[in-house]
């Protein structure tokens, strides 16, 4: 019995070593990225340089730490002889070293996200033929780590779409038509099987015809077709398009300014069949019985100047367009009267509405187009603010406290849609009574201290409203809200702004909330929840429209 007492003793021992004995976590996998493939210009002989192509590396770090270990990465360039001749992009001279047969490079850490690890330039070699590949494949090596490595294609010669840019009006007025006259060669040294003309337009801009070919896609959130500004058309015109040959889209394009139209944008683009970038959800439109098609034209002097037919920057196969439209937009603030006595608790809506009859946006920069200026009424606290608005001082200095200020700013997204209300939803409370207090409500164009007048509105008489208050009753505010109050909490829409009802608090002697053109809820009623401004989105590379000049795969 003590036996095998003693081994059951000894069993448990092991068990409870194997317990305690530390694990050791498991190394993180990294994974370096870089393009499928590009291609390279075929060297231009005895008559110059060749052009330079591009190829960034970049590593991924999906952890949500930094790796803090030393580690090295490596470019093998043997395959590369006589194919490609390689160097390092300016400004990477430190971090990377490159001899005739490797580029090695060091990094001391890595930090979460995605970063570069190398950037090389590639020129065809002197004796490369059009047709010749090679792989160019990185790999990483650290203690505690795995990398997985990347590996690009590397080819002489391919196709090399250009596109023209189109003798199109940047000034205009609504209603106005003009076509989209697309013209582009293949300056590469490969065929094209298939072509994809992408056009964008934002908002204002529509696209008269409609063809069974092409795919019709709107980029809107929550139903509001303005939230991004963008709608994308793609057609695929089917064929073989040579190189060296210049074709034309045969069939009318015709870009018609819309009755909201104000500041827009256009940006029109052809790509390799299968390589054009991925849109929104596709809406197919009606059937027109038609179909785009691109036909071959007879070369011209004048179809294309010098430099593009030399310039194979690899941006050539996309334009962009600006248009100012003559139009107007008028912002009015919302008026508002409360009725209550001391200790009652309002949920309010307090904002503007765009009379239009045009869209406003900041389609470059993502700046916000209005800011809502709200002065609160004597004997009135703010207990709950929205988001998107800042409590400020009376002079509208800051304030780090948002609750209780005596002022507030209210900005909107980079987008104000024609005939779009901005109610942003407070809660106020009657703290003592005030005879006759009144505040502000100021829509208009942000200032360091307060609002100014968009120069687009053409009416200033109504950029600021009443917010009243009439109290009644003088005793001391109770310290709980009266019975019978109904509010509605925030929810969130497409935008960054939340929505809210306004419903005032009532109590035995009735309370109520009134407004001066703004649709906001009466006494005992429930207004319909509104939506509110757009939020802002990230400008990539200064401006908005940068972030739509998608780089075009699969040319040179």
């Amino acid at each position: 019995m003590r036996k095998r007492i003693s081994l059951l003793a000894a069993g448990a021992l092991v068990v409870l070593g194997a317990a305690i004995t530390p694990a050791h976590a498991a190394d993180p996998v990294f994974t370096l990225a870089g393009p499928a493939g590009i291609g390279l210009r075929p060297h231009p002989g005895q008559s110059g340089e060749p052009q330079k192509t591009s190829v960034e590396f970049r590593i991924v770090n999906d952890s949500t730490k930094t790796f803090d270990r030393p580690s090295t990465f490596t470019i093998d360039l043997g395959a590369l002889k006589g194919v490609a001749d390689v160097a390092l992009a300016k400004g990477r001279e430190k971090d990377c070293t490159l001899t005739a047969a490797t580029v090695t490079c060091k990094r001391w850490g890595l930090w979460t996200g995605e970063s570069t690890v190398v950037k090389l330039d590639l020129g065809a070699a002197r004796d490369s033929k059009v047709g010749a590949t090679a792989d160019l494949t990185l790999t990483g090596t650290a203690e505690g780590a795995t990398f997985k490595a990347a590996t690009t294609k590397v080819r002489v010669g391919g196709p090399d779409l250009v596109l023209e840019r189109a003798r199109l009006k940047s000034e205009q007025k609504p209603g106005d038509k003009q076509n989209l006259s697309i013209i582009f060669a293949n300056e590469g040294t490969d065929p094209v099987n298939g072509v994809v003309l992408e056009i964008r337009t934002t908002h204002g801009i529509d696209l008269v015809e409609q063809y069974d070919n092409c795919s019709y896609s709107e980029d809107s959130t929550a139903g509001r077709p303005w939230n991004t500004g963008w709608s994308t058309v793609q057609c695929l015109l089917e064929g073989e398009y040579e190189p060296g040959a210049l074709y034309g889209v045969d069939g009318p394009l015709t870009l018609k300014a819309a009755p909201h139209a104000f500041t827009d944008g256009l940006t029109y683009a052809v790509y390799a069949a299968g390589e054009q970038p991925k849109a929104a959800a596709k809406n197919r439109a009606f059937a027109a019985g038609n179909k785009l098609a691109a036909a071959k034209q007879a070369p011209k002097a004048a179809a294309r100047s010098a430099q593009q037919a030399t310039d194979l920057d690899p941006w050539n196969n996309i334009q962009e367009f600006d248009f100012t439209t003559r139009n107007t937009a008028d912002l009015v603030a919302t008026g508002v009267s409360l009725t209550g006595k001391a200790g009652d608790t309002f949920d309010v809506d307090l904002g503007f509405r765009n009379n239009g009859p045009a869209w406003v946006a900041d389609l470059r920069h993502g700046d916000s187009i209005a800011r809502t200026d709200i002065v609160i009424p004597a004997g009135a606290r703010v207990t709950k603010v929205p988001a998107g608005c800042k409590g400020v001082g009376a002079d509208g200095s800051d304030r780090e406290q948002a609750l209780g200020a005596p002022r507030y700013f209210c900005s909107t997204g980079h987008v104000v849609g024609e005939k779009e209300t901005f109610a942003y939803p407070f809660q106020l409370k009657i703290e003592k009574v005030v005879a006759d207090a009144k505040g502000s409500i100021t829509v208009g164009q942000e200032t360091p201290r307060g609002t100014t007048g968009q120069r687009w509105d053409p009416n200033h008489s109504n950029d600021t409203a009443a917010l009243v208050i009439d109290a009644k009753g003088a005793g001391p505010a109770p310290t709980s809200t009266p019975s019978g109050t109904t509010s509605a909490s925030p929810t969130p829409t497409g935008s960054a702004t939340p929505t809210a009802t306004a419903t005032p608090s009532t109590s035995a002697t009735g309370t109520g909330v009134t407004t001066n053109g703004g649709g906001l809820a009466s006494t005992g009623s429930s207004a319909q929840a509104i939506a509110l401004g757009g939020a802002v989105l990230l400008a990539v590379g200064g401006g908005l429209f940068l972030a739509f000049r998608r780089k075009a795969g699969g040319h040179a």
